[in-house]
Order: C-alpha cells, then structure tokens, then sequence
C-alpha cells in the first residue's frame, strides 16, 4: 500500500481516561467472578461425563471470544498501579484472576491486613487450603506492606511455619508488619488467622525483602512507567 507525502502521519495511541480504566475495571472483576464461580462449581461438581463434554465445548467458544492484542510477557496493564498498588490480574488479590481468592488489603496500625476466604479451588488436604496458598498469601501481603512504607523490594527470603491447617470456606485474616531494615533489606513478619479467633495463629512468616538498584529496576522492569 503506497503512502504519500502527503498523508497523515498515524496517530498516537492515548492513554484512557480515569473514567474509561474505572470502567475497565468494573468489566474486568465481574468477569473474574463469574471465572472464580465457574472454577470453583468445576472443582466440586458430580456432573456426568456428556455434561462435562458439553461444558468443555461451551467454554472453549467463549474463550474464543476474547478477541485482540494480548498482552507481552513483561507488559503492565493499565488498569495496574506497579509496584505497590492494585493488580487486576494477581493470583493473589486481583479482582481479575480466576485464581485469587482474592485477598481485600486494607491499612492496620501494626501494618496491613488482608481479608479472603479460600475455596474448594484452593483446597490441599481435604477441608483446608494448600499449604502453597498460604505462603501465597503471605509473600504477597508482606511485600506490599514493604512499598506500602515506600521501601518496595522482592523477595530474598520467607520462612514459613504451620502451627494448624487454614480451614477452606471461612473468612482469613492475614497480617504483615516490618520489622526492621537494613541498607536495602527489609525485614517483614507476618501471619494467617481465622477472623473470628485472630489471637490464635494458623500459619506465621518471616521474610526478607531487597529493593533493587534503580538500574536493576528497569532491567527487571523494562514496562515499568516513570514515577512522578
């Protein structure tokens, strides 16, 4: 196709509105929930082979629906506020993603605090969640309590000790405080309880987090949006 002179140049893509990544928001967690519904009815359902085959067929339609650009490996969404804020597609707390419970994360005078229940989904022995979700839950929320206190790092450590099984299908608690720092270290504890007996520890976490050199940022980062 021949393009003269003459010819506009393309337009720049623009950045959404406000508005516009509110409402992509909105379209985004209800899409999550019916995924983690779905997941979760596939999980604990009796159906009948013919049901199953039938169900398979319906959703590989639908995932045909979800049409256009896919986004890299490295990319940041949007609808992401990187590093420290909301991720629409976190395992952990992303409204997005079929598989986060997901985790409510709030401000607490000793840090932060998450609140989720755990599924079927999640389940490791019978009746109670993996053990692999509750270091999920941990890394995740004690990380966030680092860029909370604007010291945001990855992981270097986390030693996890179980004292109980985490119960499936009743409401969590999970704590994460710093504890310390040093030079680029951060020390960060944290733990999970039930809601209604947060005195009594199910699972407790001690972690090292490092923040990374700016130069070792972007490496890491290369879709990482300047600050400021």
């Amino acid at each position: 196709m021949h393009t003269s002179l003459t010819d506009p140049a393309p337009a720049e893509p623009t950045s959404p509105t406000p508005e516009e990544l509110e409402h992509q928001k909105a379209a985004i967690t209800r899409l999550g929930d019916e995924l983690r519904a779905l997941m979760e009815a596939t999980v604990r359902t009796a159906a009948s082979p013919d049901t199953l085959h039938r169900v398979a067929d319906g959703v590989r339609h639908i995932t045909g629906q979800l049409t256009g650009r896919r986004r890299a490996r490295a990319e940041i969404p949007e609808v992401d506020e990187f590093p420290g804020g909301a991720r629409m597609y976190s395992p952990v707390t992303g409204p997005g993603s079929p598989l986060a419970p997901p985790l409510h994360i709030t401000p607490d005078a000793d840090g932060l605090v998450g609140h989720c229940t755990l599924g079927i989904a999640h389940e490791g022995p019978p009746g109670y969640g993996h053990g692999g979700m509750s270091a999920m839950l941990l890394d995740e929320l004690m990380g966030r309590a680092c860029a909370a206190a604007g010291t945001a790092g990855l992981t270097g450590s986390l030693q996890m000790r179980y004292h109980r099984p985490v119960p499936l299908e009743t409401p969590l608690r999970v704590l994460a405080r710093i504890t310390g720092t040093d030079d680029r270290k951060v020390f960060v504890s944290g733990s999970i309880t039930t809601g209604a007996d947060p005195d009594a520890p199910l699972v407790t976490a001690d972690g090292v987090f490092v923040t990374p050199d700016p130069d070792r940022a972007r490496a890491l980062f290369p879709g990482l949006r300047p600050q400021g």
